[in-house]
């Protein structure tokens, strides 16, 4: 009877298994390109599925060479969720090779997604104004730039496809991708011509957009209508996790911006820009950047400059991030009085789930307002 019983249980559990197994073989299979996509897609699908990350951690958003299993993940999709070739010109290949039969997602061109032009110059416009450099040098074309750009919506961004040095983490000696190696910040600017790729990597759309968290939710919402013409069971849930998670981004905004509140009238550099979406979001303000790009190496003129900034508006901190040169860093810091802490806008070091996102939001706000 013993024997008979643990058979008919076993027998139960695999008929529940099996039952489970049908159900998660309805849910569509979903890729996303980085990180914070891939947070909010699993935000979205929880409960329900996981979807596959294609650029993992630590690797260089711009410039990937896949493993198999993230190619395998693209050709067996049945959606992809991507920010665009503004961020991964590379990966609209494979994308048209592997994913050809999947629904692709591109979220810069979502409506209702804000979309800034990049900024120019290691003075951002709006410290060129209090420092009275009215005649705006080298801004031609950015005049409204004072408004955040607010009007450049996802319905303009042509020339996305340029854009191929827009990475945000760039992570050359990724362990696993030693071929990977040239597509680091220097094989751009080796030769010095910083004044040339910089124009040539920096205009048009900012692709740093999901660091917006309003862009986050419309995002949300697209996803779980995506999901749900792929799954129509399963559509309710999908709704009720994008709704959860707009929540839970609203409540994870008004705790950041009560900790940056000492910090907001605080003028700060960044390494790159990379970060003017957060700036918007939580009222925030950057004086400039060490390197307009990710992608170049500042030249020398760039670097005095910054100094120029730190000095004339008694500049509070200086942040780097983990892929950077730090003694960069400590070239514009030497001789000042600002502080310095290290951001990360792709979150390499976060837990990757259906989480990810506040969390990313939290631990940018926390280095923000923690430099000393």
């Amino acid at each position: 009877m013993r024997k008979s019983g643990v058979l008919r249980s076993g027998a139960a559990a695999v008929a529940l298994l099996a039952g489970a197994g049908a159900a998660w073989a309805d849910v569509p299979r979903v890729a996303a390109d980085i990180a914070p996509v891939h947070g909010l897609v699993a935000r979205v699908m929880q409960g329900l599925g996981e979807p596959a990350l294609v650029v993992p951690p630590g690797a260089s958003p711009h410039g990937y060479a896949m493993r198999p299993s993230e190619a395998r993940a693209l050709d067996q999709a049945d959606v992809v969720f991507w920010l665009g070739g503004a961020l991964t010109p590379w990966l609209e290949g494979p994308l048209e090779e592997l994913a050809g039969d999947a629904h692709r997602v591109e979220l810069l061109e979502v409506t209702g997604t804000t979309v800034l032009p990049f900024r120019e110059g290691a003075r951002f416009e709006a410290h060129a104004h209090d420092e009275e450099h009215d005649d705006h040098a080298g801004h031609d074309g950015h005049d409204d730039h004072d408004e955040h750009g607010h009007d450049a919506q996802a319905d303009g961004h042509d020339d996305h496809a340029d854009h191929d040095g827009h990475g945000d983490e760039e992570h050359a000696d990724h362990d696993d991708h030693a071929s990977h190696e040239g597509h680091g910040h220097e094989a751009h600017g080796e030769a010095g011509h910083e004044d040339h790729a910089e124009g040539h990597h920096h205009e048009g759309a900012d692709p740093h957009a999901w660091l917006l968290p309003a862009n986050a939710q419309v995002w949300l919402d697209v996803i779980a209508e995506e999901l749900a013409e792929h799954d129509p069971d399963n559509a309710a849930a999908y709704r009720a996790n994008a709704e959860a998670g707009k929540q839970e981004i609203a409540q994870t905004v008004a705790s950041v911006s009560a900790t940056l509140e000492p910090f907001r009238a605080k003028p700060f550099i960044v390494f790159h820009d990379a970060y003017q979406y957060f700036e918007q979001g939580f009222g925030l303000s950057a004086a400039g950047a060490i390197s307009l790009s990710d992608a170049v190496k500042p030249s020398p003129a760039r670097i005095a400059e910054v100094r120029e900034v730190v000095a004339d508006l008694k500049v509070a901190c200086v942040f780097s991030e983990p892929q950077f040169n730090p003694g960069l860093v400590a070239t514009v810091l030497d001789g000042t009085g600002a502080g310095t802490a290290v951001l990360d806008p792709l979150g390499a070091k976060l837990e990757a789930g259906p989480q990810f996102y506040p969390a990313l939001l939290q631990d940018i706000g926390a280095a923000i307002a923690g430099c000393e």
